[in-house]
């Protein structure tokens, strides 16, 4: 019973770490899209 439940921790632990990759992956995303949205904004004010 004991196995079986270490089981079950280990492979939740395992898509818990999947899905925090992919929550870090989307917000860096975001920002870089940003950044760049930023960036055009600045450069058409200065024009």
């Amino acid at each position: 019973m004991n196995k079986k439940a270490n089981a079950k921790r280990e492979a939740y632990a395992k898509k818990q770490e999947e899905q925090g990759k992919k929550v870090v992956t989307w917000i860096f995303v975001g920002l870089i899209i940003l950044a760049v949205i930023y960036l055009i904004w600045t450069f058409t004010m200065m024009a």
